[in-house]
C-alpha cells in the first residue's frame, strides 16, 4: 500500500475539519456580535446559529465516513 494513499485519507478528514471548525468559529462570532446588537433579535439569530452550525458539522461528519471509506478499501 502505498503511503500517499494513507496521506489521502488523513486529508480527508483533516481539511474539511479545519474548514468547518473556521466556519463555526466565524459562524459563532458574528452572532454573538449581532445579538450584542440586538439583544431582541438574540432568540431568532440563536435558533439560525445552530441550524446553520448543524448544517456545518453534518459536512464534517459526512467528510468522515468518506474517510474512513477510503481507509478500508486501502488496508
Amino acid at each position: 500500500m502505498s503511503a500517499l494513499a494513507f496521506i489521502g485519507v488523513a486529508l480527508a478528514i483533516a481539511l474539511p475539519a479545519f474548514g468547518s471548525a473556521l466556519g463555526q468559529g466565524n459562524a459563532a462570532g458574528h452572532a454573538m456580535e449581532g445579538m450584542a446588537r440586538q439583544p431582541e433579535a438574540a432568540n431568532d439569530i440563536r435558533t439560525t446559529l445552530l441550524l446553520a452550525l448543524a448544517f456545518m458539522e453534518a459536512l464534517t461528519l459526512f467528510s468522515f465516513v468518506i474517510a474512513i471509506l477510503l481507509w478500508t478499501k486501502i488496508v
